[in-house]
């Protein structure tokens, strides 16, 4: 059965529309001068407001007349009052000094005149939140010194009236000059649009603070963009992990599962505070295997994506991308260690232990090549030498659950960027297993410039954030050095397949390099260099919008920067 189609009730005061309501006010009475934007407290009016403006160009002799008899309806009053010897009015005197001036400016051609119609609809889902709400706007509008009035019985006409239809059924127009008309634009709010008229408010997302411009409140979900994905970039000491530590805290909260590779511990007590897990890489006794098998996968090209993995973390390890007879020598060896453990291309020998890094190093040298042997004797480090405890043995664990965070600050220097890739292959091997009703899930990398100033490293994390969308999953990219993102084709696909972008305080010697990828305007630019910790802008398309962020006194407790050291 069909749902019936939505009716449309017509009442004195307002009409309802499907399960909503609206309420048309006409703007009756404006102030003697208006300065630039100065429709904005109506614009950022924190609820469902359409502003509409109707707009016809006087021809020239029309409004010269017009002009001409509305002065002698004005001077024709001065002289009366003057003639009866009563006191001149200030009003009637400054309007015919107005109406003097514009018509000088008309007849020179600097100035046109107009028949505006300015027009409220005010929208809500009951009949008791539509009075507040229209006694609401009426105090804003007669704040800015515009009467209003209800379009009483023409409510129907008021509504269509609003719509993108371009007819004006109500017709109640002022004349207006183009310096009056201009300081209306650009009809944009400092907050974000609003739902559209028959669209349900959102029912997930997280608030990343307050507007400073309009105290609107910030709410944004990522997960109804073009993709979840985000960038966060600000210089050091900005804010910007206090404010993701937030969102994730309110995430969780929303039902999101949270991967973090954390280079810093930045996150522990967050996440020792809501029961999550973390794994500390470098730790004694804590390996990763990197060529598992996930264990739930059945595609057949499983152990082709390790190997080719492999080849991607080699690359990190090694600095480059190792010469060609290098690589083809590394392709044989990794599919000999597969063999020799007794893991094919069929899946049911998935479930067998799966090979070491030392036994691929084995296998390059029992190839008895000059290139296999290079290589094993490049890989030693990692394999038989000082940094060998990472890869040296089966893994250990893999932690789950909604809340996992990847610790890398006890690796070494030289394994931060192998160890972040690790974590991130983990993590991403359990979000590309196929599951029934996967949950979303939010992938968070700190610190990312660790991994974007190697290129393999960089590549990997690109070809995530193109593939997140497909996996509902999202990839939250965070990093102090905007030149490590910014400076490179890879990190620029980054931020391309980004959707939520925030733009925290910027250090002046980057702050060019960042309107230009963002466009920014000179306000925008000039807002980053002096914010202060917390503050700065959220982009996403067409939208941008300024927020400081506000906590809780408990979430402040659990996401301020002091380090977690041990």
């Amino acid at each position: 059965m069909k749902n019936p189609a939505p009716t449309i009730e017509n009442t004195p005061r307002y009409v309802q529309v499907g399960d909503g309501y609206a309420a048309t006010l006409v703007v009756t009475g404006y102030p003697a001068e208006v300065g630039p934007a100065w429709l904005d407290p109506l614009l950022a009016w924190p609820g469902r407001l359409d502003v509409v403006v109707h707009l016809d160009p006087l021809p020239a002799p029309v409004a010269a007349t017009q002009l001409r008899r509305q002065r002698a309806r004005l001077e024709s009053t001065r002289r009366d009052d003057a003639a009866t010897g009563r006191l001149g009015d200030p009003l009637t005197d400054a309007a015919a000094e107005d109406a003097a001036e514009l018509a000088d400016r008309v007849a020179r051609g600097e100035s046109k005149l107009f028949r505006v119609g300015l027009y409220l609809s005010v929208h809500a889902q009951s009949v008791d939140e539509l009075d507040d709400a229209v006694a609401d706007v009426r105090a804003t509008a007669a704040s800015m010194l515009l009467d209003t009035q209800p379009a009483t019985w023409r409510q129907l006409q008021g509504w269509t009236t609003c719509l993108p239809l371009a007819t004006d059924g109500l017709n109640m127009r002022r004349v207006m000059d183009t310096e009056a008309l201009a300081a209306m634009f650009p009809l944009a709010s400092p907050d974000l649009p609003a739902p559209l008229p028959g669209e349900p408010a959102a029912a997930g997302g997280v608030l990343y603070g307050l507007n400073p411009a309009s105290h609107g409140v910030v709410w944004w979900d990522r997960w109804t963009q073009h993709n979840a994905n985000s960038v966060v970039l600000a210089r050091s000491g900005a804010g910007k992990s206090y404010l993701v530590k937030l969102e994730i805290l309110r995430s969780l909260a929303d039902g999101v599962h949270v991967s973090i590779i954390d280079p810093d511990n930045e996150y522990l007590r967050l996440v020792d505070a809501v029961g999550g897990v973390t794994l500390a890489l470098g730790a004694e006794g804590v390996r990763l295997n990197p060529l598992d098998i996930p264990p739930g996968d059945r595609r057949p090209q499983a152990r082709t994506y390790r190997a080719l993995f492999l080849h991607t973390l080699i690359a990190v390890l090694l600095g480059h991308q190792p010469p060609p007879t290098e690589r083809a020598a590394l392709d044989g060896a990794i599919n000999t260690a597969y063999n020799n453990a007794g893991i094919t291309n069929d899946p049911a020998t998935w479930r067998r232990p799966a090979p070491l890094l030392r036994d691929v190093a084995d296998a390059l040298t029992a190839q008895d090549t000059a290139a296999g042997t290079t290589l094993a004797a490049r890989l030693a480090p990692w394999t038989t030498g000082s940094f060998r405890h990472l890869f040296d043995g089966p893994t250990t664990t893999v932690p789950s659950g909604q809340l996992v965070c990847w610790s890398t600050r006890q690796l070494p220097d030289e394994l931060r960027a192998p160890g972040m890739l690790l974590a991130l292959d983990a993590i991403w091997r359990d979000v590309d297993t196929p599951v029934t009703a996967a949950p979303r899930r939010l992938v968070v990398v700190d610190e990312a410039w660790t991994l974007l100033r190697d290129g393999e490293g960089a590549r990997f994390l690109a070809r995530l954030a193109k593939s997140a969308r497909k996996r509902r999953a999202g990839l939250a990219v965070i990093t102090q050095d905007v030149g490590d993102l910014l400076g490179s084709e890879l990190g620029q696909i980054v931020i391309a397949n980004a959707a939520t972008q925030i733009l925290l305080r910027q250090a002046p010697q980057a702050i060019e390099l960042v309107a230009d990828a963002f466009g920014l305007t000179g306000g925008e630019a000039r807002q980053l260099l002096s914010a202060g910790r917390g503050q700065g802008l959220l982009l996403s398309g067409t939208h941008r919008v300024a927020f400081d962020v506000v906590a809780s006194p408990r979430e402040h407790q659990l996401c301020t920067g002091d380090l977690e050291l041990s």
